[in-house]
């Protein structure tokens, strides 16, 4: 599996880097501007990203616009929805607002900061990327 983590916090971005390496492949980006650097770059490969584990609150493009964006290029590439990106967002924001946005514009799942291992395996486990 390749997986992109887009996480602007040190400490949460190498927590996840450390968790997620067991299933697969991963990249990490610190900002909305690389993590849609890396995306495009993958995509042109024909490499795409299996998973994403998308900050919503990122400098430069916050999360929200990076997850509409991932989605409009799917969409206009037609890309099946089975081989799209699977987006976990992820964020300490307890607003609800945020999370509904998330959701209307195409992300898989949401899981709140502090991230718990258990949580993020159930959620691999519910998208169909992990045993």
């Amino acid at each position: 599996m390749k997986i992109l983590i887009a996480e602007d916090d040190v400490l949460s971005r190498t927590f996840l880097l450390e968790f997620l390496q067991d299933y697969g492949s991963c990249d990490t980006a610190n900002n909305g501007m690389e993590t849609i650097d890396k995306y495009l770059e993958a995509f042109k490969a024909g490499e795409p990203y299996d998973l994403m584990c998308l900050d919503i609150m990122m400098p430069k493009v916050d999360g929200l616009m990076v997850l509409k964006l991932i989605r409009e290029l799917e969409a206009r590439q037609k890309v099946e929805a089975a081989r799209q990106v699977k987006i976990i967002m992820m964020t300490a924001i307890a607003d609800m607002e945020y999370v509904d946005q998330a959701f209307e514009q195409g992300c898989d799942a949401y899981a709140s900061k502090p991230i718990e291992i258990d949580q993020v395996k159930e959620v691999l486990q519910d998208l169909g990327l992990v045993s």
